[in-house]
């Protein structure tokens, strides 16, 4: 019991990171990278789809993100859903492909930027330690209804907490390399 409690905590953790990860790679840095416009939803013939399934999304340049809709008629509905995320990046359409430029990002632009990903990461942080609460909870229920004994519940908190910060140190880690990643000129 206590090592399903364990588990699948552990599997929520894994989760959290993985959507920090997520959400970091889709802030924009100085560098063109296809991550960039994974977040974008276009509404096409009533449905709406991420552009990474409507199109081939390339970085061919350090600044240069170009987008090559495997129809045509899409063209217009992704340069719209490009224009109206919050990329800030205006894209142009030569009729068979859209580029985007990827200016270099201003000093202040950065540290909002940086201010982002610390909340983004905080998030992380409040998430892996939600998901440890949850799962202490559920060995103290455990214990109330004589499942198991309060060494086991000890036990199971102990590894919880090795858990906690395996994955709090993982979300870190993550948002130290995107803050040096924005800081590179």
């Amino acid at each position: 019991m206590i090592e399903e409690v364990i588990s699948d905590s552990e599997d929520r953790m894994k989760k959290t990171v993985e959507s920090v990860q997520r959400d970091l790679s889709a802030i924009r840095t100085g560098h063109a990278h296809v991550g960039l416009v994974d977040h974008v939803r276009v509404e096409y013939y009533g449905s709406i789809m991420p552009v990474n399934q409507m199109a081939t999304v390339a970085a061919p340049e350090a600044r240069l993100i170009t987008i090559q809709p495997w129809d045509r008629a899409a063209m217009g509905a992704i340069e719209k859903a490009l224009q109206k995320s919050d990329l800030g990046l205006t894209p142009s359409n030569d009729g068979a492909m859209i580029r985007i430029a990827i200016p270099p990002l201003t000093e202040n632009r950065r540290k909002d930027l940086i201010k982002v990903v610390r909340t983004r990461i905080e998030e992380g942080r409040v998430s892996v330690r939600g998901a440890r609460r949850e799962a202490i909870d559920a060995l103290r229920k455990q214990v109330a209804a004589k499942e198991i004994s309060e060494d086991d519940q000890h036990k199971g908190s102990d590894a919880l907490q090795k858990l906690t910060d395996k994955y709090v140190a993982q979300v870190d880690t993550l948002g130290k390399d995107k803050e040096a990643e924005l800081m590179e000129v």
